[in-house]
């Protein structure tokens, strides 16, 4: 009968329109500020973060003085996705299963056989029960998870590089010194005391470190605010840095973009923790004031909580579940508990995708040009290092030799596997999708579909099998 085939036509739609992702579904679009709307000059930040931590801890702990001084090729050890195991001084990359795929002592990368020796047989980490699917901080381990932590890797396995040579180091005790240096560079009253070296540096040349909006992105986020959606900015930076931040890069007028502002939002717990907990704060010129017991308009407002947040997003709106879609480069801080904790859509900005991604492969037919020859990307392009690293390897597959040594199996990243698993879709960035029509029609991450199905606008080439030949995403 003619209505059977009228029901496959509606259940086939459907599920073509679950397959797919649009910001004019959406209700609300949240941002994260620091390496997702506010994209940073990596090389010149990374040295001043790496300087902030060493002067630090040779200075007020008396580390070696050794640790200041870094040599270029020092920072193709930074690598997203890393794990520093506090106990034995080593930094690992996994595999989706928690195999230990490549791992380094201090910065000296380990061979096959000493990943054997010391993970044994089936080289498991034995803690990648208590971080897969939670991410749960421990004082065992440290995730490094964003751009603002990376050169901390460096450091702490120059650390255990500079332990070792002094003495034979069995257990590894300096990681609350380098808690206590970024307290020291990065805590609430730093920036308005000009404290450390981070702070003082980017107030007096912030061009040097930061990137401007280009007037696309302007656009595009007028164009979102215009067409209703109501816009969020959630970062964990205080109200002060974020508004030098948001100056230089969207401009003096940037807070009518935003209907609501929230600063030092101690994020992942913003997404994760009840309001008792972590309740609104009003700000006084930069300073939190008492708690609020709810949420009663838009503003500008410190810490915070989700619950608190998503009841004043339904006032606005006007609908019992708006649809939110959130923007982040964290998975631990950003995607993972939003997507887990809130069902939003999450948007993650990974610049690893701009370099490993395949030029002859696109996500849509309709856009076929590399974005370079399109003139998209306003200004220089910044050397990408350290988002690549020859030490580390691809960001998204590692290969692993067979346990009887029989041939080497390609796998797929831990990291690779929460982009699946956590994700809506995958940019390299916001200007990659400035230009498009709020409309557009994004693929997105789905159980049982191919895993480079969700990053726009090419997936990266590892993830493609036979990559070598053209594909596109239909």
């Amino acid at each position: 009968p003619g209505w059977e085939g009228a029901v496959v036509a509606v259940a086939t739609i459907a599920m073509a329109r679950a397959e797919d992702f649009s910001l004019a579904d959406c209700d609300v679009i949240g941002f994260d500020l620091d390496h997702t709307l506010c994209r940073y000059n990596v090389t010149a930040t990374f040295a001043l973060i790496y300087d902030s931590f060493a002067q630090y801890l040779v200075e007020q702990k008396g580390y070696d003085r050794e640790l200041m001084t870094v040599t270029p090729d020092s920072w193709d050890f930074c690598f997203k996705g890393l794990l520093l195991d506090m106990e034995d001084g080593n930094l690992l990359k996994l595999s989706e299963d928690g195999t230990v795929v490549r791992a380094s002592h201090g910065t000296r990368i380990l061979t096959a056989e000493e990943i054997l020796e010391t993970y044994g047989k089936k080289r498991k980490w034995k803690h990648f029960k208590t971080i897969n699917g939670v991410f749960a901080r421990s004082g065992k381990y440290h995730f490094y998870d964003n751009y603002f932590d990376l050169p901390g890797a460096l450091l702490c396995a120059r650390i255990v590089d500079l332990l070792d040579q002094n003495r034979n180091v069995k257990k590894y005790e300096f990681w609350k010194d380098v808690i206590a240096s970024i307290e020291y560079n990065y805590k609430a009253s730093a920036f308005k005391e000009d404290s450390g070296i981070y702070f003082p540096s980017v107030k007096k040349d912030p061009g040097k470190y930061l990137l401007r909006c280009s007037e696309s992105v302007k656009d595009w986020l007028r164009r979102l605010k215009n067409a209703g959606k109501v816009l969020l900015l959630i970062t964990s930076s205080h109200s002060d840095y974020c508004r030098l931040l948001c100056e230089h890069i969207l401009g003096e007028d940037f807070e009518e973009i935003f209907d609501i502002i929230i600063t030092n939002a101690l994020k992942p717990g913003f997404f994760t923790q009840i309001p008792q907990q972590r309740p609104f704060r009003t700000l006084v010129n930069d300073e939190e004031r008492e708690p609020l017991p709810s949420l009663e308009q838009p503003g500008w407002y410190s810490q915070g909580n989700w619950s608190h947040l998503n009841e004043l997003l339904k006032k606005i709106t006007g609908k019992a579940e708006p649809k939110v879609v959130y923007f982040g480069d964290s998975m631990r801080s950003d995607i993972f508990p939003a997507h887990s904790y809130n069902n939003c859509e999450t948007v993650l900005v990974l610049e690893e995708l701009e370099v490993e991604a395949s030029q002859q492969v696109t996500m849509d037919t309709q856009d076929s040009e590399p974005l370079e020859k399109k003139g998209k990307y306003e200004g220089p392009r910044h050397k990408m290092w350290p988002v690549v690293s020859a030490r580390w390897g691809s960001y998204f597959v590692d290969a692993v030799m067979g346990l009887e040594g029989e041939g080497e199996t390609q796998v797929h990243t831990w990291c690779s596997n929460n982009i699946n698993t956590y994700s809506t879709i995958a940019i390299p960035s916001l200007q990659a999708i400035a230009d498009l029509p709020l409309d557009h029609k994004f693929p997105r991450f789905c159980p049982g579909k191919p895993r480079f199905t969700g990053y726009y606008p090419r997936p990266p080439v590892p993830l493609i099998p036979g990559f070598s030949e053209p594909i596109t995403q239909e």
